[in-house]
């Protein structure tokens, strides 16, 4: 049987067609998963890539509820131009406590994953209140009403940090345990700035 009678077999009859094209995706998809899973720089914390603390946690699981994935990346690739805007490049290490990783993959705002420490707690309260107060051509919606609701409020945060010690985040017992502590008194506007404070703070600038 040549290649010709073969092609034609395949498209006469459906199902095996379907079968060669899932079996075919198949090996695809394992030649680009099967690396990653054995490559240990994509499963090692750099050098000062910590767990988020609760407030960190609560205010990830805010940017997440309010979409800020979909208008802002966290990955800076290794080009010149991103570098020169953005600051250094992202590392596979410093995503290792990312549960879902948060890269995504348009850039209608700038890429945040360098913002940590570039203005102050101050400067992102009022940015997010009313960002033109700040920046006046810019196209963000406000979020005034993270500053009304508690960080707490609907929030359990000792199950989550359980569910995270399973899969292997280094929390301990005690970390845990006073974790609901450790929310009070804050709004979801300061947990939320807490979280946007701590990105790419994990990058020393003398890893390789």
């Amino acid at each position: 049987m040549n290649a010709y009678q073969l092609h034609q077999i395949l498209e006469k009859n459906i199902g095996l067609l379907v079968f060669g094209i899932l079996f075919v995706s198949a090996i695809g998809g394992l030649v680009q998963v099967l690396p990653s899973l054995f490559q240990e720089s994509l499963q090692t914390a750099t050098e000062n890539t910590k767990v988020y603390q609760p407030l960190e946690l609560v205010g990830r699981d805010i940017y997440i509820r309010e979409a800020c994935s979909t208008c802002h990346s966290q990955q800076i690739r290794p080009l010149v131009a991103e570098v020169q805007r953005y600051g250094a490049f992202s590392r596979a290490g410093e995503f290792v406590y990312d549960r879902p990783f948060l890269w995504g993959s348009k850039r209608t705002g700038p890429d945040l994953h360098r913002i940590g420490g570039k203005y102050s707690d101050d400067w992102h309260r009022m940015h997010l209140i009313n960002p033109r107060a700040v920046v006046p051509n810019s196209i963000m919606p406000a979020y005034p009403w993270l500053a009304d609701r508690l960080a707490n409020q609907d929030q359990d945060i000792e199950k989550k940090l359980r569910v995270l010690q399973m899969l292997g985040h280094p929390y301990t017992d005690e970390e845990i345990a006073s974790s609901s502590s450790k929310l009070e008194g804050f709004t979801e506007m300061d947990a939320l700035i807490a979280y946007l404070q701590v990105l790419g703070t994990a990058y020393s600038g003398e890893e390789s």
